[in-house]
């Protein structure tokens, strides 16, 4: 049996350090983490045909233009999740913590302009145990359990530049790092009676990869006030580097090593890779008082080597575990009562709502995990309209639809700060 099968599962907040938690991230490189700032998250994640000023926006490389031409932009995001997983009538819970993003922005020369930041792009956290009762090998062997624990990240390191022509076509490129360490063991039976040897798996994954991201944004005035948004994006598909560390012991009177491998994946003779990924948004705005957008993004796994490839698709006998191509739909709403009240502060809040739903990059059986949420969000100016603290709440559900699988209930808060200063200013007075 595999883990979404399990007898009992087990985990608390205590359990410390995870950078995200599910039981669905043993497999492939985890739990792919949703791109963008608090700004994007708060609308649902949207953010592939937004153009705004006063927010930096990461998920297209054409957006780093959307500034004034002498402003320095920076962004910093932090992000707290709880999930509740449910197998029948068994519960358990955790909470984690992470960083969403840090990301700065500069202008280059007139309409172009820079960004650098670094953000998660996947997230591994989970931790199991069961006994195993079968009441013929308890007599002989006492208790038996089998249990689980993994843990780790892959980070994306990125550096785009734009270029807008005719203030209202903009064009973008990005070069994209993937960087991190995943750690995952298993002890498929770990015997009470010590006349017995306990059995233990362990993979250590250490991945990189380089790859581009291309853009494209265009504006179209409407009149009054109204401007019509559409934006795209390409990430090219990367080769994965580093090396899958393989070990088996097993542990009794003495430690005996099974094996121990190392695959280099560099040498590989069918490369494992990160996908490609295609976005495409549109977006409808009245001037600074409203705006709503949805985007659809489509990434292909299922070329990318991870189903049959040690460390990533560790499975039992009962279910087939393959890449798939994972798809989202989101859709985003903002709302500004009056951006220049000066009497009122609370009618300068922008406030938000978003709504998101996925499907993840693998599956089981053919099934692939599927995701809806709804967000919630609001900023608040401090000192100037572009300095804003972001406050946002996200939850929804996640699971797979196969009987006595693990079902998720979320629920996770972002805090963003989004601060903005004019750069290389003469004085007019002295």
């Amino acid at each position: 049996m595999i883990l979404v099968c399990a007898a009992v599962l087990s985990a608390s907040a205590q359990d410390g350090a995870y950078s995200g938690f599910s039981p669905y991230s043993m497999y492939g490189i985890g739990d792919l983490f949703d791109p963008g700032t608090a700004y994007n998250q708060t609308m649902g994640g949207v953010g592939i045909a937004s153009r705004n000023t006063r927010y930096l926006n990461v998920l297209n490389p054409a957006a780093v233009t959307a500034r004034d031409s002498l402003s320095f932009m920076m962004d910093f995001s932090l992000y707290q999740g709880n999930t509740i997983l449910r197998q029948g009538d068994r519960l358990s819970g955790n909470n984690i913590f992470n960083l969403k993003d840090i990301a700065i922005s500069f202008p280059l020369y007139k309409s172009s302009a820079m960004m650098v930041g670094i953000m998660p792009y996947s997230t591994t956290g989970y931790k199991y145990s069961m006994y195993i009762d079968d009441p013929d090998l308890v007599s002989q062997t006492k208790d038996v359990t089998s249990s689980a624990i993994g843990q780790g990240s892959v980070y994306k390191l990125f550096v785009a530049a734009g270029v807008s022509f005719w203030n209202r076509l903009s064009l973008g490129a990005e070069w994209i790092h993937y960087f991190g360490n995943i750690s995952k063991e298993y002890y498929p039976a770990t015997f009470a009676n010590s006349a017995y040897s306990s059995l233990e798996s362990t993979y250590n994954l250490v991945l990189s990869g380089d790859t581009g991201q291309f853009g494209i944004q265009y504006e179209q005035p409407l009149g009054s006030d109204l401007t019509l948004g559409v934006g795209a994006t390409y990430t090219l598909d990367a080769d994965m580097k580093g090396f899958v560390t393989d070990t088996r012991l097993s542990r009794g009177a003495a430690i005996d090593t099974i094996r121990f491998r190392t695959d280099t994946l560099a040498l590989r003779n069918n490369p494992l890779k990160f996908a490609n990924e295609l976005g495409v948004g549109i977006t409808l705005k009245s001037g600074q008082k409203w705006r709503v957008e949805f985007d659809y993004t489509m990434s292909d796994w299922s070329k990318s080597g991870i189903d049959n490839a040690s460390g990533f698709s560790l499975i039992g006998n009962d279910f087939t575990f393959t890449g798939a191509k994972a798809q989202a739909f989101r859709a985003g709403f903002e709302y500004i009562p009056n951006v220049n009240d000066v009497r009122y502060y609370y009618r300068r809040f922008a406030y938000r709502a978003g709504f998101l739903w996925k499907k993840s990059y693998f599956a089981f059986n053919n099934v692939q995990q599927e995701t809806m949420g709804i967000s919630l969000g609001v900023t608040l100016p401090v000192f100037r309209l572009s300095n804003g603290l972001t406050f946002g709440v996200e939850f929804g559900k996640k699971g797979i639809n196969i009987d006595n699988t693990v079902k998720e209930n979320y629920i996770n808060f972002s805090i963003g700060i989004n601060t903005y200063d004019i750069w290389f200013q003469k004085n007019r007075y002295n």
